[in-house]
């Protein structure tokens, strides 16, 4: 298989069956509040699929370094967590120097674009299942897109599921679990996973 063709196929797989929000939960509250406006689905799937698959390559050459070691997998994720620490500042002061006013519009969420669950959820996953470096630029860039359906699912239910005509104990943020819940179902059915008893 051609590297386009397994990046694609890798990304196919972690939008669709292993999605981060539907499939595992990961990220749930950020997609949450992303999706509540429309101009922040954009922004904050172009700043997860940036983070998310630009530390898939940093992370497919580390773990190939700390993982071979005997207890290499005990330091994973205090590398993953200063991978994606320093991506984040390295990304800020990018846009601060060349880009100021889109620096001053998405300082006060960039954060919660790059620094979160889905992100490390996704650098994990990749040192469990990622076999090559198209593999892991696949999984990091398909869990950014995963995101953004996820992000996007979310903001179209958000007008019908701001209705009066759910009980107040249920509106705001029980609902949306709620409806990330059924939907993760859904996505269940899709991909047809059985339960062993």
């Amino acid at each position: 298989m051609g590297a386009f063709a397994k990046i694609i196929a890798t990304a196919m797989v972690s939008i669709f069956v292993q999605n981060a929000i539907f499939e595992r939960a990961l990220g749930a509250n950020v997609v949450i509040y992303a999706s509540r406006k429309n101009n922040h689905v954009v922004g904050f799937t172009i700043g997860m699929t940036a983070m998310t698959t630009v530390a898939s390559v940093i992370t497919y050459f580390l773990d190939g370094l700390l993982l071979p070691l005997e207890l290499g997998y005990l330091f994973m994720p205090l590398v993953y967590i200063t991978i994606i620490s320093i991506l984040y500042v390295l990304a800020l002061l990018f846009l601060w120097r060349l880009f100021p006013d889109i620096f001053a519009r998405i300082k006060k969420h960039a954060h919660l674009a790059i620094v979160n669950c889905t992100v490390l959820g996704a650098l994990f996953l990749n040192s469990v299942h990622g076999n090559d470096i198209w593999s892991y630029i696949g999984y990091g860039f398909g869990t950014g897109i995963g995101f953004f359906l996820a992000c996007f699912m979310l903001n179209i239910a958000h007008e019908k599921l701001d209705s009066d005509k759910i009980p107040r104990a249920f509106r705001g943020y029980p609902i949306m679990l709620i409806y990330i819940g059924i939907v993760s179902m859904g996505f269940y059915v899709l991909v047809g996973y059985t339960v062993n008893f």
